[in-house]
């Protein structure tokens, strides 16, 4: 049995706390359009809403000198109504929204707040939708959903599908999904004996890149949807993070994020964008079935000789902590509303 060395994380310094995210030559005039906006001096309240699911490992968590979130479970199907009694209630300075295709039409057209759709289905990249697998074209039907009325600017999670996003929406920026700080860990252990680690539903690209890993590597697949609290624990059980693309379509899952930040070594098919990460320095690249088998085996005999990647793959995470990625993100939008305006006209 080897031993379980530990490798300590030294984080980079981390990002100053705004002072204030909406100093008075911001917050005057959004005032001015209607939008509430905290006193100066004052966190801003911010609403988090989306499938818990999948998105609370997304948020913003901790309240700050900056911000007070918290998170509103939305699903589809779920009652749009109560959502915006919740809301009301809460009197959130600004809205996050997951997936802004499932908010109907005209919901958010009386609400005070800064309001922000972030999209996060992969789309084709195409303009016109040519070259797009079935799956992507789905999800853009989808998105056709969305009234862009609703919301102030909206935010997608991979650069490269903005064009057909404009179709529909106008996209302002393109940033990857946050990783909620918890996932986070300091120290690193390594354990060869762990079973390697998949999460996500099955589909059939799926099994067949992973049928012979389940077999011959014990690779365990947890196919339904876990919330942040039992991913932290799941990915805290594993040695090595597997990420596999729904369908055979390159795209940028945020099981990779998450995977890094909780320290996992990473196993990914081709990144596409790659958001500033390298293949065969912060995780190993696979392409086929044998390459997820032969990668599993070579961690698992010789766990130390990963042990950088996995270093360099945690430090590269950085970039996708929420309480580095959101005081960006809000700082940039309500600048930029407050010179540009919307075609939102907020009201009580």
């Amino acid at each position: 049995m080897r031993g379980r060395p530990q490798l300590v994380v030294e984080r980079p310094p981390a990002d100053p706390a705004p002072e204030e995210v909406a100093p008075e030559r911001v917050a005057g005039p959004l005032r001015s359009a209607g939008y509430s906006l905290p006193a100066a001096g004052e966190p801003l309240r911010v609403a988090l809403v989306g499938q818990d699911t999948y998105f609370l490992a997304c948020a913003l968590e901790a309240p700050s000198r900056w911000a007070e979130p918290a998170f509103e479970e939305f699903r589809s199907g779920a009652d749009p109504g109560r959502l915006l009694d919740r809301l009301r209630a809460a009197d959130p300075h600004l809205v996050v929204v997951f997936r802004p295709e499932l908010i109907p039409a005209g919901l958010f057209a009386q609400l005070g707040a800064v309001t922000i759709g972030w999209l996060t289905e992969p789309l084709p990249r195409a303009e016109d939708g040519s070259g797009a697998h079935p799956d992507q074209l789905r999800r853009l039907e989808y998105l056709g959903a969305t009234d862009a009325g609703n919301f102030d600017r909206i935010v997608s999670f991979d650069p490269l599908m903005v064009t057909a996003a404009a179709r529909h929406v106008p996209v302002w920026r393109s940033v990857p999904l946050p990783v909620a700080d918890s996932i986070y860990v300091e120290r690193i252990e390594s354990d060869p004996e762990c079973r390697p680690l998949f999460i996500g539903r099955s589909t059939p690209h799926r099994e067949e890149m992973i049928e012979r890993a389940k077999h011959v590597m014990e690779l365990l697949h947890i196919s339904h949807g876990t919330k942040a609290q039992e991913l932290s624990d799941a990915l805290r059980r594993t040695t090595i993070s597997v990420n596999l693309h729904n369908e055979p379509y390159p795209s940028f899952e945020n099981r990779v994020s998450l995977s890094l930040a909780a320290g996992r070594l990473l196993l990914s098919e081709p990144l596409s964008p790659t958001h500033g990460l390298e293949p065969g320095i912060d995780f190993i690249e696979v392409t086929n079935p044998w390459e997820v088998d032969q990668a599993i085996w070579a961690v698992k005999q010789y766990p130390e000789a990963y042990e950088p990647m996995r270093l360099r793959g945690r430090l590269k995470a950085e970039l996708f902590r929420a309480s580095r990625v959101y005081p960006r993100l809000v700082n940039a939008a309500l600048h930029d509303l407050s010179v540009f305006g919307s075609q939102r006209s907020p009201g009580r």
